[in-house]
């Protein structure tokens, strides 16, 4: 596009100008935002224009200025208001006015803009409630009646409001609408200035008589933006407030109505995306901007338009190595930054403090500590910390375990309740100051600063008043301020690229428009309007509903693409979560209702899996030195993770790598065992090497209680605490019958008559294995059994387990051979009690020629042991362990083979 057609709009409005005979220096250029004020001066200077400037103003400005109130607004309105609400209702706290405050005081602004008078609607709302309570029972529970309540308090609150404002000469932008009506009149008689209202679509009933006025007295010009397409056409609501303009009476042969063009139905290229996510939509930016580059290198004339603020940091992501240069006109969002991030969980940690001040839960702490700006000594304090967190699975913390961890931390005054909220801000003050001198980036510097600012303005302004104040309020106080806030960059307006929002688009046009996020509920936002007055109330007194603001939202759409020649809209169309996954109606309407063709696209993220190449790991000669080492020392449980996954086996036996240790906030099922493991072997150690009786039996049972105490506190190093509530509760309660159970089927086999003595706990028990290999010629196997013990002279091997006891059957599998038939994960139970007895036969530490081996299982602890079974025999000799052993023996000898790799498992064989 040309420098002559680049912002078309802006360049007739100053050629018009300057053709006329009145000085330009005399105009006020009246715009609905300051954004295109720099646009106009670089084409004023482009022209040679040697003058004076013209005056520029947006309208909110201009009437402000006939007003002669000043704006009241944000924090400041708000406990203003409160101060006067509490004469009314003395009973209402801050935290509880601050819910509903903010959406009433928009509905007013609104029916003091738009309805001839704000009583007539607060009276109609008063009367429509009784007339729905008429005939009822009125009881406080009510919610008619509450509404009723409500109304007949706001009749009397915002006349008051109104008033105490007026004499402070101080007002809302409402209050301000309403000023003007008394003062347009004698403005426009009065005023010396000249007028020209650039690019404005919807004005308010106020701002019409005001423009209409000076248009009367021949002191004003107005420039609007259309086209056929919307003007023309009745149905199309983005000509809606256009077409009533048109048939003003100001509007005549000598004051024409400027301008209506036919841009739109000039030829585009119109392409539309359906990207699956709304990240995935920035991806396609660099493609898009690729094709654009080849007619304009510097992309000058394009712009991306941002319906979703928080797609702003993937874009930037995704143009940082594709764009010289870049101008961004939307600020970042204060409330997305990290700070602002650590701010809002610093809030809701004090707010569960304020419910109940006894304990601290981890998931308030963690993200604080990982996000609050530190001082380098805080870093060991901090880690020390997360260290106890994990060894004892901290998942509640007490405050004096709090205190005792993290006293000395830098901002420690700010993580515990305060004596009251007062102070506080002062403490958070103090915290941002310090934060400001430590080396933090810039974007974290200016992120603080405006926190800083925030608390020092809060504290001043709360000075003022006498309220009680909450962590809730002062949270709803703080998000107020900053909610809306933004960084904004540095750029070069007049060159490049140009990103924005669109309502940064007004009065500008580009030859290539790129928007992202053109959903329904994005662009219209639809029926997403906060208000207590019901859509017929707002209809039937003027107001604006949805309709109007999706008008306002139509004509800034197309207005924006009318002029465009090749146009891009993206939207997502994931459904899922929040995401309807619905293109806007706008797109739909352009391509039913205009000429144009559209290129539909459908980008799907989803992609048909690749072939997963399995990890291999060679067995090379440092891996055969560790398993030289390995084999001098094989247990069980090594075997049994080389069936599950050869990778698993490699990660944990050769790269001696583990999991870290989690928090839990439900305790595991390996816990769970743990727990009930630990704690019997605490209740069994006072019975070693004695043949067990009733009493010493019921004496156990007794300390069930007291056992588990001591493992929970003792042993696992956990709170007491954690196991008080919830689910962890009643895994608790689990294990104590658990244990009951074993204990009461020790105490049945002994009041049967069966002869019972513990011979060991936690025993580790090793032997020798020949593998009859030449280079192998033995291995050594090393295993702790959790009880061995005597059932009527009998010498048992138990394993403890949290799950349900397998088949324990091992006989000839014809199908396979004897070396291969424990080649399964299903048979680690049977792998690791064969080894168990070949330890206890072999290992020299008992003179018994049999053994019985078994799984206890915590699943049905009732029914004690289920013992193994070789060849139908449970009585195992050194005889019966022939066959499962060849299974083992082949196992260790493909573990140590040089020549076959470790190879994972894939997840699912089947797919693979």
């Amino acid at each position: 596009m040309s420098e002559t057609l680049q912002h078309s709009f802006l360049h007739k409005i100053i050629d018009k100008l300057l053709g006329q005979k009145k000085p330009l220096h005399e105009c006020t250029l009246v715009l609905p935002g300051k954004r295109p004020v720099v646009f106009i001066k670089k084409i004023l200077l482009d022209k040679k224009y040697e003058g004076i400037l013209p005056k520029f103003q947006t309208i909110d400005e201009l009437i402000s200025d006939i007003s002669g109130l000043q704006q009241i607004s944000g924090i400041s309105l708000w406990l203003f208001a409160f101060e006067v609400f509490r004469k009314i209702d003395a009973t209402e706290d801050l935290q509880s006015f601050l819910k509903w405050f903010p959406t009433l005081l928009k509905d007013w602004d609104d029916m003091l803009k738009f309805s001839k008078s704000d009583t007539q609607v607060l009276d109609f709302m008063f009367s429509d409630e009784r007339i729905k309570n008429w005939g009822e029972l009125l009881g406080e529970e009510k919610p008619h009646r509450r509404n009723l309540n409500f109304w007949k308090k706001m009749k009397v609150f915002l006349p008051a409001l109104k008033k105490k404002l007026l004499q402070e000469d101080l007002a809302t932008p409402g209050m301000i609408h309403e000023n003007l009506k008394m003062r347009v009149e004698n403005f426009t008689q009065n005023t010396s200035d000249r007028f020209l209202f650039c690019g404005f679509n919807a004005f308010t009933p106020i701002e019409q008589k005001l423009v209409k006025n000076l248009l009367q007295w021949d002191k004003a010009e107005c420039f609007f933006q259309a086209d056929e397409y919307y003007i023309d056409d009745k149905r199309q609501e983005a000509g809606k407030f256009l077409r009533e303009y048109i048939h003003w009476k100001e509007f005549n042969e000598s004051r024409p109505f400027n301008w209506i063009e036919n841009h739109f139905s000039e030829p585009k290229n119109i392409q539309v995306f359906e990207v699956a996510g709304n990240i995935a939509q920035t991806k396609l930016l660099p493609h898009i901007l690729e094709q654009l580059k080849t007619e304009n290198s510097e992309l000058s004339n394009t712009a991306i338009v941002l319906l979703d603020e928080n797609l702003l940091p993937p874009t930037l992501e995704s143009l940082q190595h594709l764009v010289k240069s870049l101008n961004i006109t939307m600020g970042f969002p204060l409330k997305n930054l990290s700070f602002s991030v650590a701010m809002k969980k610093l809030f809701h940690l004090q707010k569960q403090l304020a419910k109940k001040d006894s304990a601290y839960y981890y998931g308030d702490i963690l993200p604080l500590l990982e996000e609050l700006p530190a001082h380098t000594q805080d870093t060991p304090i901090i880690q020390a910390f997360l260290e106890q967190l994990e060894e004892r699975n901290l998942i509640y913390i007490s405050k004096k375990l709090f205190y005792e961890l993290l006293s000395k931390i830098s901002y420690f005054s700010i993580l515990i309740k305060p004596v009251d909220y007062y102070t506080y801000l002062s403490l958070l003050i103090e915290f941002c100051e310090t934060c400001k001198r430590r080396q933090i980036s810039d974007i974290d510097f200016e992120n603080i600063s405006r926190f800083e600012k925030a608390f020092i303005s809060l504290k001043n302004q709360l000075s003022q008043y006498d309220f009680l104040l909450d962590i809730t309020a002062l949270e709803v106080l703080v998000n107020q301020m900053v909610s809306t806030d933004t960084i904004d960059f540095e750029g070069e307006p007049l060159s490049g690229l140009q990103l924005m929002g669109l309502l940064e688009t007004r009065l500008l046009n580009f030859e290539n428009v790129i928007m992202l996020s053109v959903n329904e509920g994005k662009l219209p936002l639809g029926r997403t309007y906060n208000t207590y007055l019901p859509f017929d109330v707002r209809r039937d007194f003027g107001m604006n509903t949805f309709l109007e603001n999706d008008s306002i939202y139509a004509y800034h759409f197309y207005r924006l693409i009318q002029e465009a020649r090749n146009v891009y809209l993206l939207f997502n169309g994931l459904t899922s979560g929040l995401n309807i996954g619905e293109k806007s109606r706008f797109i739909t309407q352009i391509e039913m209702e205009s000429k144009h063709p559209l290129q539909n696209f459908v980008m799907d993220s989803a992609s048909t899996p690749l072939n997963q190449q399995l990890i291999q790991i060679r067995k090379t000669a440092q891996v055969m030195e560790k398993l030289e080492e390995w084999k001098h020392k094989i247990s069980p449980s090594h075997l049994n993770t080389y069936l599950y996954n050869p990778l698993d086996f490699y990660l944990n036996q050769i790269l001696n790598t583990r999991l870290p240790e989690e928090l839990e906030e439900e305790i595991s099922v390996r816990n769970f065992g743990n727990l009930v493991h630990y704690t019997l072997e605490h209740l069994y150690q006072s019975l070693l090497h004695k043949k067990l009786s009733k009493a010493d039996l019921q004496k156990t049972k007794e300390r069930v209680e007291e056992a588990l105490e001591y493992i929970i506190t003792e042993k696992l190093k956990h709170s007491s605490d954690y196991y008080k509530r919830g689910m962890n509760y009643i895994h608790k309660s689990v294990a104590a019958r658990t244990l009951h159970r074993i204990i009461e089927k020790d105490l049945n086999d002994v009041e049967k008559g069966a002869e019972l003595e513990i011979i060991a706990l936690e025993q580790n028990i090793c032997a020798d294995f020949y593998l009859e290999n030449t280079l192998h010629p033995k291995v050594h196997f090393n295993g702790f059994v959790d009880r061995i013990d005597r059932l009527n002279g009998h010498l048992r091997i138990i394993d403890y387990k949290s799950a349900k006891a397998g088949g324990l059957q091992i006989k000839p599998n014809p199908k396979k051979e004897d070396e291969e038939f424990l080649f399964d994960k299903k048979y680690k139970q049977e792998v690791q009690l064969v080894i168990y007895a070949h330890c206890a036969l072999h290992s020299g530490l008992f003179a018994d020629h049999q053994v019985q081996c078994g799984i206890w299982s915590f699943v049905s602890p009732e029914q004690g042991p289920k013992m193994l079974s070789i060849l139908g025999n449970e009585f195992i000799d050194k005889s019966h362990l022939a066959l499962p052993m060849k299974s083992v023996k082949s196992i260790i000898l493909e573990i140590l083979n040089a020549d076959i790799d470790f190879i994972e498992t894939p997840p699912n064989p089947s797919v693979i």
